[in-house]
């Protein structure tokens, strides 16, 4: 199965494939492009002391809810450093996230609130952010939470600019589909599959929603459903900006 092969039939079923990937031959982080079409959003101008807090439903878990505040820290000509501290809902974590430039992530999470170094940086955005934009990612990359390493894979397809609401107001935001492969396979399972729904507001910089789901099947079961290993709704409570 080749790369494209791949993003043809993830967009076609708008769901997450149950069939395993094979990573070999798929070594362009660029594969499946599009430029798309009207510019949505610019490139945000970050400033030191810009926070984001964000409240965290599990949808399958009976843990609580959570609570995640980001806090720019630094900004440098080495880049944007972001301090990220996660309470509730049986996690107590604090992490870094380092981005070369907005959207750009040297270090930072892909599922949830583990802490990842990428080879190159991940593409969280492509900045402009256009109507009908997409683009397909491979990367090498380290876990430092889990301890483990190998390639990761990373769908994005910008949708449309639309009018949603959340704990911290209503806003324009850019909804966009994202579809992940991890590096978590094992003798016994297949590796994880993501299936994130997020929107970006020029408003606040940043994400005001995401809709988190994931999940793995087991080996040898191919007839089985899949185990479910996220299911959460992410909403913006505030903003404030730096100075």
């Amino acid at each position: 199965m080749t790369c494209n092969t791949f993003v043809r039939r993830r967009t076609l079923l708008g769901a997450l494939a149950s069939t395993p990937l094979v990573l070999a031959g798929c070594a362009s982080p660029q594969g499946a492009t599009s430029s798309g079409g009207a510019v949505l959003a610019e490139a945000p101008t970050y400033r030191v002391g810009d926070r984001w807090t964000y409240h965290i439903r599990s949808r399958f878990r009976a843990v609580g809810d959570a609570q995640e505040t980001m806090e720019v820290t630094s900004i440098g000509a080495d880049g944007i450093v972001a301090s990220v501290v996660s309470r509730g809902g049986g996690v107590d974590a604090t992490r870094t996230e380092r981005w070369s430039a907005p959207g750009l992530v040297l270090q930072g999470m892909m599922m949830d609130v583990e802490t990842r170094r990428f080879a190159q940086p991940l593409e969280r955005f492509r900045f402009p952010l256009s109507d009908g934009q997409s683009w397909n990612q491979w990367v090498e990359q380290v876990n430092e939470t889990a301890r483990t390493q190998g390639s990761v894979n990373r769908y994005v397809a910008v949708r449309r600019m639309e009018q949603v609401t959340v704990r911290a107001g209503t806003f324009d935001a850019i909804r966009m589909n994202v579809l992940m492969r991890l590096d978590d396979e094992t003798w016994y399972r297949w590796a994880t599959e993501c299936n994130h729904t997020v929107w970006y507001a020029p408003a606040v910089r940043g994400v005001v929603r995401e809709d988190r789901r994931a999940e793995f099947r087991e080996r040898g079961s191919p007839l089985d459903p899949p185990r479910v290993s996220q299911n959460e709704i992410v909403e913006l409570e505030s903003f404030t900006p730096g100075r």
